[in-house]
């Protein structure tokens, strides 16, 4: 059974969350678990870089965006101006994070199906997904990019409008500063950088095992020329 339709979740104007989760008190919980979040990554590109173009996919209306949409989009943008402009031209920042928790009220499968339980006409529900909250004129996504690539940057986000259940806009501005903090080191140099560590030590165990190999080789030959030595004294006596 794929996703139930946007109409079967609470109104984002009237209701409350309820989604509360108190680690410390137990009792106080609204859900039992949070269920997991499918977008994991949220900066992606080249931060250290220096641009002069902000370029913001807007949400029109106030409405919820599961994060399975949200990683939909993140995985299209980023694969696209991967292709357009090079992984080291661009840099994007996810703004929403997924916190609402979406219920769902189990229904039975096939045919004369209702509700598995029997009680109340609308209960609370179990915890299934996450989503967004989006207020009217909020910035789901912003792009980072030179003044040159910014007609690059539009079409992948026309592109990826079909991928959200809102009407957006988008919008180009050159304060490059209101995008926020951004992360000090890339998540590949620090990849690289632990790997050059775990040769550096490799290397190192390596070099002391053939220290050690080499430190045994002498001592070997040393015994072998003592014994020597009192082989031929033996055999002078004997003589």
């Amino acid at each position: 059974m794929g996703l139930r339709p946007a109409h079967c979740y609470h109104d984002p104007d009237k209701d409350r969350a309820y989604t509360r989760m108190a680690i410390r008190v137990h009792k106080r919980n609204y859900i039992g678990a949070v269920p997991g979040l499918r977008t994991r990554q949220f900066n992606m590109g080249n931060p250290e870089r220096e641009y002069n173009t902000l370029i913001n996919l807007i949400c029109v209306e106030k409405i919820f965006i599961r994060d399975n949409a949200l990683e939909s989009i993140r995985m299209l943008v980023n694969r696209k101006l991967v292709k357009l402009v090079g992984k080291d031209s661009f840099y994007i920042k996810l703004r929403m994070y997924p916190f609402h928790i979406l219920r769902e009220n189990k229904q039975a499968q096939g045919a004369h199906a209702d509700r598995i339980q029997t009680g109340m006409s609308h209960p609370f529900g179990k915890a299934i997904g996450r989503a967004i909250r989006a207020k009217k004129n909020q910035v789901i996504l912003s792009i980072l990019i030179d003044d040159s690539n910014k007609d690059k940057v539009k079409s992948v986000l026309k592109s990826a409008k079909s991928r959200l259940p809102c009407a957006v806009r988008i919008d180009e501005s050159k304060d490059v500063k209101s995008i926020g903090t951004k992360p000090k080191k890339r998540r590949k140099e620090e990849a690289v950088e632990t790997k050059t560590e775990e040769v550096a030590a490799t290397d190192k165990k390596d070099a002391k095992a053939t220290d050690k190999k080499d430190a045994g080789k002498t001592a070997d030959k040393k015994d072998t020329k003592a014994t020597d030595k009192k082989d031929e004294k033996k055999d002078s006596k004997k003589k």
